[in-house]
């Protein structure tokens, strides 16, 4: 089977490419020019250059393949400029299905995120079918992931066959970003995390994510969601986790959640407006924090294959890989 993989330079789009190539898939892997192509090596495929921002780019390489596998994301809790993350992951998403309808491409798994659910205050699980709008989605990474997968359930509702995949939080080895969820690892591990929140994440092993990618090219239903997750955890169990893995002490403080949105603004306003850097906290982190991000991923099990994993051996892989590549101590 070709197919065209987008995000594969990624924390998740790379675990995503080598599932594919260990069972033997024939890849075209996007790369825009500037990628950093670490993340690829080891991995048997075709690197094409493009970007989503310039969908011609893009169709030589869907031609003749028979699925495209769309990971790639704008993954941000703070940015300059919120149009490009829009453009990138609502126009990228909607160009990129339309190019693939033109092409003749027969699949299409779409990688979400949890972040699009219906997550609650009171911590109760979520699942595919909690009452969600637009209107509950916190900050623009969120509302740009939201908008992106109504594209694609339009698409698989006007006959295209487009298969949502959400996961929730992956960690493992290869984050070299980080991504937000691989800092708060990062800055365990260096002894930057003195305190934290109540809030709550559902942790998954980045590779069991892979492997469903694998197996919902052929077993998911099109315009079908499913949550790939794995345990729903208290940042302060995480924590724990990670204290009982590495011998770092974990924080005794908890934070209300008043301290930590005074502590966000002034770094955004002081790092991020000011110095133009990425700052430590934002507000879109801290608000996102008031709801538990508890979520079943029932349906994923029963449809696809999918399997809900211990995640302490994922937890110890990122922080073997993180001190291996000198990210900490």
């Amino acid at each position: 089977m070709r197919i065209f993989v987008t995000g594969a330079t990624g924390f998740v789009g790379h675990h995503v490419a080598r599932a594919l190539a260990d069972q033997g898939a024939d890849l075209r892997l996007l790369v825009r020019k500037s990628s950093n192509l670490a993340n690829l090596e080891g991995i048997k495929g075709d690197t094409r250059v493009g970007d989503l921002a310039d969908p011609e780019s893009l169709r030589v390489s869907l031609a003749g393949c028979d699925a495209v596998v769309h990971v790639a994301a704008d993954y941000r809790l703070w940015i300059p400029n919120p149009a490009d993350m829009y453009r990138a992951n609502v126009d990228g998403t909607r160009e990129l299905l339309r190019m693939a309808r033109e092409a003749g491409v027969r699949r299409v798994v779409y990688t979400s995120s949890v972040a699009t659910m219906g997550f609650r205050t009171d911590g109760i699980v979520i699942n595919e079918d909690s009452p969600v709008s637009i209107g509950d989605m916190v900050g623009h990474y969120k509302r740009s992931k939201f908008l992106a997968e109504q594209e694609a359930i339009k698409a698989a509702e006007a006959g295209q066959q487009v298969m949502v995949l959400n996961p929730t939080t992956p960690i493992g080895p290869n984050d070299a970003k980080p991504t937000p969820t691989g800092r708060i690892f990062v800055d365990f591990l260096n002894r930057k995390f003195p305190a934290y929140m109540d809030t709550g994440l559902n942790l998954v092993d980045v590779r069991e994510v892979a492997r469903t990618h694998v197996l919902a090219l052929t077993t998911g239903t099109p315009g079908r969601r499913y949550i790939l997750g794995g345990e729903n955890l208290t940042l302060k169990q995480i924590l724990d986790k990670m204290a009982a893995i590495t011998g770092i002490p974990s924080p005794r403080t908890k934070i209300p959640f008043g301290v930590a949105a005074t502590y966000a603004f002034f770094e955004e306003l002081i790092t991020g407006k000011i110095r133009g850097k990425e700052p430590r906290a934002t507000l879109e982190e801290v608000r996102m924090g008031r709801k538990k991000m508890f979520a079943s991923s029932a349906r994923a099990q029963q449809e696809l294959g999918f399997k809900i994993l211990p995640v302490y051996p994922a937890m110890r892989a990122a922080i073997e890989w993180f001190r291996a590549h000198e990210y900490a101590p």
